[in-house]
């Protein structure tokens, strides 16, 4: 088995949200979304991957806990930093962000 690209979005806004939809839509077991960063409340990001104004309900289940969304088994932390450079992406073994 190959090793799983880890990435991070900075941004769950409209096109954070299409990119984490398209990776979990395509069924790629070879990447894997570690975290994203944005201001928004954990709540409010689910609840906007969730039901999509122009793509229409997620296909899977959209769950949170704590500071993580769950979407199907898969999940991934929520970070709220306003400053990039504060991002913890090297400890967190980002490979892409």
């Amino acid at each position: 088995m190959s090793k799983k690209v880890r990435i991070a979005i900075n941004g769950f806004g409209r096109i954070g949200r299409n990119v984490a939809r398209a990776i979990f839509e395509s069924g790629r077991d070879d990447i894997d979304i570690v975290a994203i960063n944005d201001l928004g409340p954990v709540e409010t990001n689910a609840h906007l991957m969730r039901y999509d104004s122009v793509h229409g309900r997620f296909p899977g289940q959209v769950t949170v806990s704590g500071d993580r969304i769950h979407i199907g088994r898969e999940s991934f932390k929520v970070l709220a930093e306003r400053d990039p450079k504060n991002l913890p992406w090297k400890e967190m073994d980002i490979d892409i962000a």
